[in-house]
């Protein structure tokens, strides 16, 4: 990471996620920090390895979450990858070898196309398998999935608070061609329809740049206490079962995580998410806005793309 302070590093994130896109002079008079020296910091850091980011209940405007696991042949995996990024309901993906050997791939769709996954798999690959996959452990929110009644315009502003929530107003109000109190009724708005939950800063650095990712049957024994110090997710899989994933480096021991990891599920494979991390950063602001139609009457095909 190069002259990284990592104090500083963590300083910024922690004021930037008590204020995430609030102005560094009103976060400098809230904390009596010396204007100039966060600006210091902040010009050296965000950008390049802070991000602040929104976050979105999907289900609040009808898509639902699936993990997809497609084998590919290495020679056509970068080929294979690019077009799957073409398409904006494939919203994350990498490189895994396991139990299927080619990408792993996190998609969005919208409620009532799902029964076009298996055509839109098919696409990509002849040997695929997918889960519908929830957080864990589920909420206790029972409220259906919604829909896209919004304008594209919303969807636009969705994009850009994804992938920058502290993009001046003074270039959102140009994207969009909307004043700034417009723009603050339309975030309002997403927060009151309870589609816009927050904002977290994130720090992109390449200290966990491999994972081992399991599907389990059920959450075993000590698991959870035996990760709890760990960079570990877990998410639940319906109608039945558990997705873990254990994050790390390439500079650890590889075949130890594996064995030690094995035992609590039963697939396995190995993410490496630098092979593909090209391709995820070559569409970062056309997400929402490419899924929606012009007219904002619903989403588009998943099969468009």
């Amino acid at each position: 990471m190069g002259n990284v302070n990592l104090g500083e590093i963590e300083f910024l994130v922690e004021l930037l996620n008590k204020y995430p896109i609030e102005s560094l002079r009103k976060i400098a008079e809230s904390e009596g920090i010396d204007y100039y020296r966060l600006k210091r910091i902040y010009d050296k850091y965000y950008g390049k390895y802070i991000q602040v980011n929104a976050m979105y209940n999907i289900s609040r405007i009808g898509l639902k979450s699936f993990v997809a696991f497609l084998s590919v042949a290495g020679s056509e995996l970068r080929e294979g990858g690019w077009r799957m990024v073409q398409n904006p309901y494939v919203v994350y993906l990498n490189a895994m070898f396991g139990f299927k050997n080619g990408i792993s791939a996190i998609l969005h769709i919208p409620g009532d196309q799902v029964d076009r996954v298996d055509d839109l798999l098919g696409r990509y690959s002849d040997d695929y398998e997918y889960y519908s996959v929830l957080s864990y452990p589920p909420s206790k929110d029972k409220k259906e999935t919604g829909e896209w009644n919004l304008s594209h315009d919303y969807a636009v502003l969705m994009d850009i608070l994804k992938w920058d929530a502290r993009t001046p107003m003074k270039e959102i109000s140009r994207q969009l061609g909307k004043s700034r109190p417009t723009i603050k009724y339309m975030m309002n708005r997403l927060r009151e329809e309870g589609i816009l939950t927050g904002f977290t800063a994130n720090v992109d650095t390449p200290a966990y740049d491999r994972g081992v990712l399991g599907i389990a049957d059920e959450i075993k024994g000590d698991l959870l206490e035996r990760f709890k110090d760990h960079e570990i997710m877990i998410g639940t899989l319906k109608p039945k079962g558990y997705i873990i994933e254990w994050f790390f480096s390439s500079k650890e021991d590889l075949g130890t995580k594996l064995f030690e990891f094995s035992s609590y599920v039963e697939k396995v494979g190995i993410e490496y998410f630098d092979i593909l991390e090209d391709l995820e950063r070559s569409r970062k602001y056309y997400r929402f806005s490419k899924m929606v139609k012009k007219d904002g009457s619903g989403y588009r095909s998943i099969l468009e793309f």
